[in-house]
């Protein structure tokens, strides 16, 4: 089995208002030096068998036409390493 990570986020240009939120609330809560907050999201996808090209472009088209609204938010598709849980 392996995992495969989809990660969103809003395009450069996109106003980004939760980022924004997160950015102003943190030198109240004592966090200082961060100049940019953006907010994105984050899919993992597990997936039966090896992850080959075919499995890497189906998962891409996925994220295109339905993680992901490409008019606004880019994305990002990338294999992770499953590490195997102890007593499996």
């Amino acid at each position: 089995m392996a995992r495969v990570v989809v990660d969103v986020m809003l395009k450069p240009e996109i106003l980004d208002p939760q980022g924004q939120a997160v950015q102003r609330a943190l030198p109240r809560l004592g966090f200082q030096g961060i100049s940019d907050v953006r907010q994105g999201k984050r899919f993992e996808l597990e997936v039966d068998g090896p992850v080959d090209g075919t499995a890497l472009a189906r998962i891409h088209e996925l994220a295109e036409s339905f993680l992901a609204n490409t008019v606004i938010e880019d994305f990002t598709v990338k294999v992770e390493e499953v590490k195997a849980e102890a007593g499996k």
